[in-house]
């Protein structure tokens, strides 16, 4: 009996003790000063804040495209100056995104990203009454630079975040981002006739919404650290499923130019740029020139963005659960050639088939992003891959844009152009294959 109640005893002591350091193990993830219901709020405020986010990201690029002969004839710009106009989002986005994880250390990256959109609703509310060229850039310049400091944090603050779940969280943002650039495609041409007729305040109308995404970053700007995976600061959301505590001056510098991974993803990233930006500033153009109506050509971009919502959150889940993402990168390359050669040979009568095939290889992008958040192990080296792949794909993706421009004053034609495009989807698929192996750049970079 004795012996029972030792034993009874003992595995109560155990318990106990077992309980006891449950909870203070919980107790050292927990955010000081914060109940479980308000770190749910919180992180149900940050969801909110990537999703508004990420649908202002494109409508600067894809408001401009579907009045970009209005906005030509309203400024007298040249075929080669509105190529240098379309060239303008990946310089800006080489040039500020390098910056966004020095700013982030300094700052935080909530309050970074709220700045983003502050300077996304300065700068497309400025552009359209700047006066003049020069103006119009400038302007243009500024809501750009919201949305590259923005790019290049996203996948920061998802790795970060939501270690578990990178693939659906990079798919959330990316419908988003895809949603919002198929919105502002296929809604600025009948938004410019609904309130006059004027290409200016149909480009003016898309400040509201970057208005509103600086709202849910509000709380965030408290914080002056970038969260690391030591641990976020109190007005940050933390994730209790978060890996242990990695401590960054425990870590060697990261020399990432040393990996060949880095360096492949970085030329598919500007590849698929590449593509996207010529779709985004030219295609509902090319769908012009062939004889399509302005509100048609608006509608065909839409359905090249808008495939992207759910191949977005499909593409990065799947990605997630492939070893290898090299047959992926294949598919939406063949998808790209195809979709070309249509345009080439049939550009009328088969548009929305066309529209169609590019908008899944236009799901590059998703795919990219997810492979960042893949090819690393650390947050920290997410960042500095992040910013290093977007940075060197935006300068690699700045020419083609305006190369396109040159290639159709000069020719009197889409021939050309459409050749172009056709001749960079080669080389985008093999270094995307390249790029999809199983590997991180930490351990690259130590060899």
């Amino acid at each position: 009996m004795a012996s029972d109640e030792t034993r009874t005893e003992t595995r109560t002591e155990a318990s106990t003790d077992v309980c006891a350091e449950t909870r203070a193990e919980s107790r050292k993830h927990e955010v000081p000063g914060e109940a479980p219901a308000t770190r749910a709020w919180t992180t149900r405020l940050l969801i909110l804040g990537i999703v508004l986010a990420a649908l202002n990201l494109r409508p600067a690029i894809t408001s401009l495209g579907a009045l970009l002969e209005e906005v030509r004839d309203g400024l007298g710009m040249s075929g080669s100056v509105a190529g240098l106009l379309t060239s303008v989002p990946p310089l800006c986005f080489a040039v500020f995104g390098v910056t966004a994880p020095r700013l982030a250390r300094r700052f935080g990256p909530g309050a970074v990203v709220c700045a983003g959109m502050v300077a996304i609703t300065a700068g497309l509310l400025i552009r359209p009454y700047a006066g003049g060229t020069g103006g119009f850039l400038a302007a243009t310049a500024l809501a750009l630079m919201g949305i590259a400091v923005s790019n290049v944090l996203m996948p920061v603050i998802v790795k970060r975040y939501f270690p578990d779940r990178v693939g659906s969280m990079t798919g959330l943002y990316s419908m988003a981002l895809a949603f919002g650039t198929s919105v502002a495609a296929a809604a600025t041409v009948p938004m410019t006739n609904a309130l006059g007729g004027h290409w200016q305040p149909g480009l003016a109308v898309w400040a509201v919404l970057p208005a509103l995404a600086v709202v849910p970053w509000l709380p965030f700007v408290r914080n002056r650290k970038a969260p690391t995976a030591a641990g976020p600061s109190a007005s940050e959301p933390r994730r209790e499923s978060a890996r242990p505590a990695e401590k960054p001056a425990d870590q060697p510098p990261l020399r990432i130019t040393r990996s060949r991974t880095a360096w492949a993803l970085a030329v598919f990233f500007g590849l698929q740029a590449t593509a996207a930006y010529i779709t985004m500033g030219w295609m509902a153009q090319i769908f012009r020139d062939s004889g399509v109506s302005a509100g048609t050509a608006g509608l065909l971009l839409a359905v090249i963005m808008v495939m992207g919502v759910p191949l977005a959150f499909v593409i990065p889940r799947v990605a997630t659960r492939l070893p290898h993402q090299g047959p992926i990168v294949l598919v939406l390359g063949l998808c790209g050639l195809a979709g070309y050669a249509g345009l080439y040979f049939a550009p009328v009568g088969g548009a929305w088939a066309w529209a169609l095939l590019l908008g899944v290889s236009n799901c590059a992008f998703p795919l990219a992003l997810t492979m960042v958040g893949m090819r690393a192990r650390t947050g920290a080296g997410v960042a500095q891959l992040s910013a290093f792949a977007q940075s060197t794909g935006y300068l690699i993706s700045i020419p083609g844009p305006l190369l396109v421009g040159v290639l159709y004053q000069h020719s009197g034609g889409w021939g050309l152009p459409i050749a172009l495009m056709s001749a960079l989807m080669v080389p985008q698929i093999v270094v995307g294959v390249l790029a999809g192996r199983d590997r991180t750049v930490e351990d690259e970079a130590a060899r």
